[in-house]
């Protein structure tokens, strides 16, 4: 079943992409949830309409990102944390301490958009990455270091 999406959903799609789901879950969650309609001929001319007078802006949303990720280039992180005596974390790093290290350095970047690959819970170097747009991404490589 085709549906337009109303608003990012994760590992689905971005807003106002049209997406192929199974039936149950367009009609039990993203319809009644308001994340979806059905895509029929009209709303796709609709959607398609929309597009044509939001694509100069989303051109300048795409270049704010596109220069906040050649700002971003060059930074690396570096994180404090809890640790036993053999390096190990107490807990885990997350999006949010890397979301307010970057903020610390002058960036603001939304929490929810920092995706780390793999689970911090030892000392050492990682890379986390930073999608600013749907287009737009930035590897952040930052280090855990023991308190």
């Amino acid at each position: 079943m085709e549906v337009i999406l109303k608003e990012d959903v994760v590992n689905l799609g971005y807003k106002d992409d049209i997406v192929n789901v199974k039936k149950g879950y367009a009609r039990n969650y993203l319809i009644p949830q308001g994340k979806a309609i059905i895509a029929t001929e009209s709303s796709k001319k609709v959607l398609a309409e929309n597009l044509k007078q939001r694509a100069h802006k989303l051109e300048q949303i795409k270049a704010a990102a596109m220069a906040l990720a050649e700002k971003m280039e060059g930074v690396s992180l570096t994180i404090g944390a809890k640790t036993s005596s053999t390096g190990t974390i107490f807990g885990s790093v997350t999006n949010i301490q890397i979301a307010d290290a970057l903020k610390e350095k002058g960036f603001d970047v939304e929490r929810k958009t920092i995706v780390i690959k793999d689970s911090v819970k030892e000392v050492g170097n990682y890379v986390a990455v930073a999608k600013l747009h749907k287009e737009v991404s930035v590897e952040i490589p930052f280090e855990v270091v023991a308190e």
